[in-house]
C-alpha cells in the first residue's frame, strides 16, 4: 500500500535520504539525539526517523507503555529533521526487515538509510531475516564506547566485508545501491537506556 501523511503520521519527499533509527526508546536520552545529530551530518542525510517499536522481539521483558515512549521521545528530541513515528504499530510490523519493506512499499521514490549502534552489529546476525537488512537499504554504523572491536568482528561484518565502505566515504552511504554498508567512528555519550531505567528503578 501506498501511505499518505494521515496515515504514516509523517510526509516524505521523492528523493529524501532518510535515516531509520529503529528500537524501544525505552527510555529516550540524549545518546539518541547525539547518535542522531551525528548520521544527519556523517551520512548527509535530509531526515531521521525515530521509529518507536512497540516491543523488541530479542527482550525477555516489554516496554513501557508506547504512548509513554512517543511522547517521551518527542518532549526529549526536538529537532526540524528528525521524525518520531510509531510506524511498526500502524503497518502492523514487528521485525526490522518487514518494516524496511512497508516503508519502501508505502515510499518508493525514498532512499532509506539503517541506522544502528556497533552494539547492534555486533548482535545483528541474531535479527529475523537479517540478510535481507542487509540487501534492502544501506545500512550506517555509529560506534559506541567499548564496542568497536566485537562490532568490527562481528557475522554480518565479515559476510558483508566487501560491501563496506570506508569512513571517508560515508557521505556517499545514502545513495550506494545496497548491500552496502559503513561503520563510523563518534565520540559518544556512554549512555543506555538500560542505565537509564536502572537508576529510574532505584529512585522509587
Amino acid at each position: 500500500m501506498l501511505w499518505d501523511a494521515h496515515e504514516a503520521g509523517f510526509r516524505l519527499e521523492t528523493g529524501q535520504k532518510v535515516g531509520l533509527l529503529g528500537g524501544s526508546f525505552d527510555p529516550p536520552h540524549e545518546g539518541h539525539v547525539h547518535i542522531t545529530i551525528e548520521a544527519l551530518r556523517r551520512f548527509r542525510l535530509d531526515r531521521v526517523i525515530w521509529l518507536v517499536s512497540p516491543g523488541n522481539p530479542l527482550k525477555a521483558h516489554g516496554p513501557a507503555p508506547l504512548a509513554e515512549r512517543m511522547a517521551a521521545a518527542r518532549d526529549l528530541m526536538r529537532h526540524p529533521r528528525v521524525i518520531i513515528s510509531d510506524f511498526e504499530r500502524l503497518a502492523g510490523t514487528r521485525y526490522t526487515a518487514r518494516t524496511l519493506e512497508a516503508l519502501q512499499r508505502g515510499f518508493p521514490g525514498v532512499r532509506f538509510t539503517w541506522l544502528m549502534g556497533a552494539d547492534n552489529l555486533a548482535q545483528l546476525h541474531r535479527w529475523d531475516n537479517w540478510r535481507e537488512i542487509m540487501e534492502r537499504v544501506p545500512v550506517g554504523v555509529l560506534a559506541r564506547p567499548g564496542r568497536r572491536m566485537a562490532a568490527r568482528g562481528s557475522v554480518a561484518a565479515d559476510v558483508y566485508a566487501r560491501a563496506q565502505l570506508p569512513a571517508r566515504a560515508a557521505g556517499r552511504l545514502a545513495v550506494t545501491r545496497p548491500p552496502a554498508w559503513c561503520f563510523v567512528n563518534v565520540p559518544m555519550i556512554d549512555l543506555s537506556s538500560t542505565e537509564l531505567r536502572r537508576a529510574s528503578l532505584a529512585k522509587k
